[in-house]
């Protein structure tokens, strides 16, 4: 018989990772497990976890999401469950998600994942989910093409086996992606949203036409690294992710200078870091080191991370030129 086991990932939210539990617990139809991976929390996670008799937890130091992931679907997989069904510590399902998730009948391996709705109104989705903008829209069993990972997703075992595991390097802001993209795009696995199955997320407050605050915006540096990361993902041909990559950091510049409102330049200059960073695929960056460096006058670097930018940029489209005319000759 094939087994279900629900996989958390934590960090500092302990009342929130209560509300989560608490409704895994409620299920129609329960879980054969309840993982937590607890990402160092330095509140009274770790305690509250050694009080739960019916859950099983990790602890480590935090590693983001992707770590946090990594670990998790890495034991379940492991310890021989089926299918795992992952979600952040912020969300939680409505009480009949899983039973109408497992439910589903398709006749090939599918990603599934629950429709991901806002936990205020109880109704509108919290991201673009095709043309649906409240679940009451919505006309079909299954909306294929689309899923939120990592928001009540649904890994079988033999996903896993065929992709691999998330990357545990990435952090955020993009880990997600890249996998989604892996699971998708590389390995031409379909994936479907299933409508009755309702995960509940609070609202998505963050866009990149808002000002953000320079100097405690520390995601921002992973998700403009990792989008490369999503981009070799998501294209075959190396040459067509790095143009997009390029692309897109052409598009976020223009978004800073017509919407932001403070820090224009060293916003611009930022974008340098992350995108030298991602080309010599350096992931030694933390939270802590990047707050650091926002804080101690990141404008006066500008022209040091230009220049890595252009070093890097220079490296990538030599490797990529290159690693092409050697698989050109080999196969002469």
């Amino acid at each position: 018989m094939e087994k279900a086991i629900a996989v958390v990932v934590s960090y500092n939210r302990r009342a929130l990772l209560s509300e989560c539990i608490t409704a895994l617990r409620n299920q129609t139809q329960k879980l054969d497990a309840i993982l937590v991976v607890n990402n160092g929390s330095t509140d009274d996670t770790e305690q509250w976890l050694k009080e739960q008799t019916d859950v099983i937890f990790i602890t480590q130091k935090n590693l983001g999401s992707s770590g946090g992931f990594n670990a998790g679907i890495s034991w379940a997989y492991k310890n021989g469950y089926s299918w795992i069904w992952c979600m952040d510590d912020d969300g939680y399902p409505k009480e009949d998600a899983l039973q109408n998730i497992l439910a589903v009948e398709i006749n090939q391996l599918c990603l599934l994942n629950c429709a991901v709705i806002n936990k205020e109104d109880k109704k509108s989705f919290v991201w673009k989910t095709k043309n649906f903008a409240t679940i009451d829209e919505v006309n079909t069993d299954l909306i294929y093409g689309i899923g939120h990972p990592f928001n009540g997703t649904m890994l079988h075992r033999t996903i896993v086996e065929r992709v691999g595991l998330p990357k545990p390097n990435l952090f955020l802001w993009g880990d997600e992606s890249e996998y989604y993209q892996r699971i998708t795009q590389l390995n031409k696995i379909p994936v479907c949203t299933v409508a009755n199955s309702i995960h509940y997320h609070p609202a998505s407050a963050f866009t990149f036409k808002n000002d953000w605050d320079f100097n405690s915006n520390w995601k921002m540096y992973f998700y403009v690294r990792n989008r490369f990361h999503v981009q070799k993902t998501k294209f075959d041909n190396r040459l067509v992710a790095l143009i997009n990559y390029c692309l897109f950091l052409v598009a976020l510049a223009g978004i800073i200078v017509v919407y932001q409102k403070t820090h224009k330049v060293k916003k611009l200059g930022f974008l340098f870091w992350p995108a030298a960073d991602a080309f010599s695929n350096n992931y030694s960056q933390t939270p802590q080191t990047i707050l650091q460096h926002l804080n101690t006058g990141y404008d006066k670097r500008i022209s040091v991370l230009l220049n890595d930018y252009l070093k890097y940029t220079r490296q990538a489209f030599t490797s990529i030129f290159t690693t092409t005319s050697t698989e050109r000759t080999a196969n002469a």
